[in-house]
């Protein structure tokens, strides 16, 4: 089959020099039209892009989120451990009160654990609703994992007001009321 170009110039119609210039500047149209339909991206591609990077982040959000969680577990069992292995044996008939949590809770302890409580050598802190006994060292590694399980020893004031007309009566730190 010959094409219509060449069936025009057989018929005479159309001359050799006209068949071409028609030619060329029908491939100079495809030329530009190629071009022209390149630049522009697909959308569903893009689109695609925008899902995979949100899914990604979402799953980074998670990710950091698991960590966290899985961090804050690590730090409770070391200080579980810590207590569990340095617990100091508690039980006496001695009252020992103190503030936990904006309240004040008692324990029962000897005179020598009650002494020791008042000089700093051992700390309060709670498990739960237990309360241990451990050493001011122990409770120093606990208190850098987490400040809020330790009993703050109450800071008693050494400086007397000017005008107390009782400063020269001081009390006994070893009263029991």
């Amino acid at each position: 089959m010959a094409s219509l170009q060449d069936q025009l110039l057989q018929a005479g119609l159309v001359d050799k020099k006209k068949a071409k210039q028609i030619g060329k500047e029908k491939r100079k149209q495809q030329k530009v039209a190629k071009k022209s339909s390149q630049p522009q991206v697909d959308e569903t591609k893009l689109a695609a892009q925008q899902a995979r990077a949100d899914k990604a982040a979402r799953d980074r959000a998670l990710n950091a989120e698991r960590d966290a969680a899985a961090q804050q577990k690590a730090i409770a069992a070391q200080i579980k451990q810590l207590v569990n292995n340095n617990r100091q044996p508690y039980s006496g008939e001695t009252a020992y009160n103190f503030t936990f949590d904006k309240k004040i809770k008692t324990i029962y302890v000897s005179e020598i654990l009650r002494d020791h409580l008042i000089a700093g050598r051992l700390v309060i802190v709670a498990q739960g609703e237990q309360f241990e006994l451990v050493p001011r060292v122990i409770a120093d590694k606990i208190a850098e994992r987490n400040t809020e399980i330790i009993v703050k020893p109450t800071e008693t004031s050494t400086s007397v007001d000017e005008d107390d007309p009782y400063a020269d009566f001081q009390i006994p730190d070893d009263l029991m009321w």
